[in-house]
């Protein structure tokens, strides 16, 4: 398995999943042995305290973590790197989304390729399980080195990320990898469904098969704010594809109604500075509250603390953090532009661009606790029957079509 991202080093929601897949595939038995571009003892610590249970005897299967020497691990531009942009391309006002990725990424995509590709001939293996763009090349030649079948998993696209103006080198390395691959795994129907429009990849090609959630602590409320503030939780990346924009505009009507209420604002990104300033424009700075990036307990920590989280995707192939916020007690409000809203009931649902109908949900969860109380014992209960264990067993079943070539 080649993998560009994992905890407790990671900059969203894939390397959480690839974490989630590797124990749910040891736990089904299987053998992995994943490729990293580097790995530093932090992350051998979360491997082994992780893993350690699940020995040979008991699962059949184990983990080794192979490091591959590379500078770069976030696929995304640091706010810092997103300054330098601005300063180098301050007269170019169009939405090119090359801002979206940091430096010289496409080198540390080809080297990480070329060196993590020469595993396939010292490793036995029975097929290979790259994940989205950034480890498409590395699996391509994996490939041609074994000869063995190629699974590429599609967690998200460019036209996720971007909108209707996909980077071109990363959109054909998407096509490329999903073309030369023998089967293709999309977290969601709905983005099975843009592989298939925009990629021209054949239906029976893909699997469907939906994320799930690790067990999550719960957090009382320790009301850090105010104890009478109420608290909407927004996390995740500062970009387009986020809507940290509709959640702003959505902030803004609720505080017409509710002046106490504070939004909460986790995450970094290229929008980082845009949203600073269309808070302060609407307005509604002194209710707006921004954290910075949160990891490991930091996170379920503001899930626990919120009122409701809500996460007004504008395109989400899948979005893992509403299983979570559910799992650490908050209840959840997600756009209907995103793939969990398949397999989740117990969540409130608007358009992301629907900021009224929005904000008149969020109002509804804050002002009658029943509904919020409900929201969240069924959520918990639906979200219980999700784990990593029985989601492997479809990408087990994947395998197989790929080795009989069906």
């Amino acid at each position: 398995m080649y993998g560009w991202e994992f905890p407790p080093i990671n900059s969203g929601g894939l390397g959480v999943a690839c974490k989630g897949i590797v124990e749910g595939l040891i736990h089904n038995g299987q053998e992995v042995y994943l490729v990293l571009p580097k790995v530093n003892d932090q992350m051998r610590a979360v491997a082994n305290n992780q893993f350690k249970i699940l020995t040979a005897h008991e699962s059949g299967g184990m983990i080794k973590q192979i490091a591959i020497p590379s500078g770069l691990y976030s696929p995304y531009a640091s706010p810092t790197a997103y300054h330098q942009f601005l300063q180098i391309h301050q007269q170019n006002h169009s939405n090119e989304p090359e801002h979206l990725y940091g430096p010289n990424l496409m080198e540390e995509m080809v080297r990480f390729a070329e060196k993590g590709a020469v595993h396939a001939q010292k490793i036995p293996h029975d097929v290979i399980h790259t994940h989205d763009w950034l480890t498409a090349e590395a699996g391509i030649q994996a490939k041609q080195i074994s000869d063995q079948p190629l699974v590429m998993h599609i967690h998200a696209t460019e036209f996720d990320r971007s909108g209707e103006h996909p980077n071109q080198q990363v959109f054909d390395l998407e096509r490329r990898g999903m073309e030369k691959a023998d089967r293709v795994i999309a977290v969601s129907h709905y983005t099975k469904q843009m592989l298939i429009k925009h990629y021209g990849i054949p239906e029976h090609k893909i699997d469907v098969v939906h994320n799930a959630v690790e067990n999550a602590a719960h957090y009382q409320k320790t009301h850090l704010i105010e104890k009478k503030d109420q608290i909407v939780l927004f996390l995740g990346r500062m970009t387009m594809q986020k809507g940290p924009d509709y959640f702003l505009k959505m902030a803004k009507r609720v505080l017409e109604h509710k002046p106490k209420v504070k939004f909460v604002m986790a995450g970094d990104g290229d929008m980082m500075e845009r949203v600073i300033h269309m808070a302060i424009e609407l307005g509604i700075e002194r209710n707006v509250l921004f954290s910075g990036f949160l990891k490991g307990d930091e996170v379920a920590k503001a899930y626990g603390e919120a009122d409701l989280y809500v996460m007004p995707s504008v395109s989400e192939p899948f979005g893992i953090a509403p299983l979570e916020a559910i799992r650490s007690g908050a209840p959840v409000l997600i756009s209907k532009q995103s793939g969990v809203s398949e397999i989740i009931k117990n969540a409130l649902r608007t358009d992301f661009w629907d900021v009224d109908e929005m904000a008149n949900q969020v109002l509804a969860v804050l002002n009658y606790p029943a509904l919020r109380n409900t929201l969240k014992e069924h959520g918990e209960r639906e979200v219980q029957k999700l784990s990593w264990a029985e989601q492997a067993k479809h990408m087990i079943k994947t395998y197989g079509r790929a080795l009989s070539g069906v």
